[in-house]
């Protein structure tokens, strides 16, 4: 991996094996299965599929041919079409057994920890800002500082309180505070074996570019927006290592090294198969160190960087995920409590706006002061998904929703459980 010296962060490809730093065997099998994969093949297709450059290819070709595994067809625009012979599709049988992965040459261990180190996260960040980027949602000012504060000061955030009140929301939110875009590898070579990483639902090229932004760029880097990882109660304690598919012998990484650079959202935190004691008894050196150690289905240990903003949310009691010494770890810990009055008239003219629903005089008070008999605290999510009632009816009814009193009563009725 070679850094262009004007641009940390635009990674040249290598143009021979020894730049490239991979072992020739591994090499061979990925082409060997690109070019089984695709039956008939030139030699700028199998560049193509496996991200690796011309050169390399060429080299691999010459010692296809030397050991008479493939068979050359014909001459395209001076490039070779290939195919493999029976001795090709013996070796190809014996690299499939081994990993069916056939992808994008993986990149270096050692290259992956330079470049997440480099695009650790960094925030310029000013309360005007962050209420720019959370507008959509009402927020009080203090929890705006505490949120703020946490940012900057770094290291992992818990937001606790009661459910309703946008624990989720805002966390989902944070992603927006990070315009610049990262370097992520669709897969890394650790001792033989090949960990993908890249995961199209979770790194996002974004607004249809391509992935490679220079024709001198390395192929194998993705350029994605910084990702965004949430689980919630599927979350099990195998998910925090490497897991090796038994049918493809393909090894998967864990969510935090699919979310480095990123952030990790774990939602609904305590409700998991892994318990709190034993999530945080995991992490607490990633957490503090910024390190973390996985492990190969072959138990070979490696080590990463844990660049990761994690965040948990919950609306159980602290004091049933843990105990001090361990919720000490968390330093940053933001309630997210029922909001105020004047904050909830707020919301309920928001969202009528936002549904393009006419708000009576005097509806948001009588919706503030039926939710308090109903409920006894006030929670953002309510004007949402009572006015989302009051349309469904209005909708099965076919006719034009209207927010008065009688829908909104009926509303409360099929919301509020007694």
């Amino acid at each position: 991996m070679q850094a262009a010296p004007d641009d940390p962060f635009i990674l040249r490809q290598p143009h021979t094996l020894q730049e490239l730093g991979l072992s020739f065997s591994l090499v061979l099998e990925l082409v060997l299965k690109h070019a089984y994969f695709e039956g008939t093949a030139t030699l700028s297709r199998l560049a193509e599929r496996s991200k690796l450059s011309p050169n390399i290819i060429h080299a691999v070709y010459r010692h296809l041919h030397k050991e008479q595994l493939c068979d050359t067809r014909a001459m395209i625009d001076n490039d070779y079409e290939i195919s493999l012979n029976s001795r090709g599709r013996a070796a190809v049988e014996v690299a499939i057994r081994k990993s069916q992965y056939a992808g994008p040459a993986p990149v270096r261990l050692t290259d992956y920890r330079k470049t997440v180190s480099r695009q650790a996260l960094k925030l310029d960040l000013t309360a005007s800002r962050l209420r720019r980027h959370l507008n959509d949602l009402v927020i009080s000012d203090e929890i705006t500082k505490e949120l703020g504060t946490a940012l900057v000061t770094g290291g992992a955030i818990l937001l606790y309180g009661s459910t309703g009140n946008g624990k989720t929301s805002i966390a989902e939110r944070l992603p927006r505070l990070f315009t610049d875009r990262i370097r992520i590898p669709y897969a890394v070579e650790v001792a033989g074996e090949i960990v993908t990483v890249y995961d199209p639902l979770l790194h996002r090229s974004g607004d249809g570019e391509d992935a490679v932004e220079e024709e001198a760029e390395d192929p194998r880097w993705m350029s994605c927006h910084r990702p965004m990882v949430k689980v919630g109660g599927e979350m099990r304690v195998e998910m925090l290592d490497t897991q090796l598919d038994e049918v493809t012998r393909v090894c998967n990484a864990p969510l935090q090294m699919k979310a480095n650079n990123g952030i990790l959202l774990i939602d609904d935190f305590g409700r998991q198969g892994i318990t709190p004691r034993q999530l945080l008894n995991r992490w607490i050196v990633p957490l503090d160190r910024r390190v973390d150690i996985l492990s190969l289905w072959s138990g070979v240990s490696f080590e990463i960087p844990f660049e990761v903003l994690v965040v948990f949310a919950t609306n159980l009691p602290l004091s049933d995920l843990a105990e001090d010494a361990f919720m000490r770890r968390l330093r940053n810990k933001i309630k997210i409590e029922g909001v105020s009055e004047e904050l909830f008239r707020v919301i309920v003219r928001r969202v009528c706006e936002q549904t393009n629903m006419t708000c009576p005089p005097g509806m948001d008070d009588y919706m503030l002061r039926e939710c308090l008999k109903r409920s006894g605290l006030l929670r953002a999510c309510f004007p949402r998904d009572l006015l989302e009632i009051l349309r469904g009816t209005a909708a099965f009814e076919q006719r034009t929703p209207y927010f008065g009193q009688a829908d909104l009563d009926q509303a409360m009725k099929v919301y509020f459980a007694h």
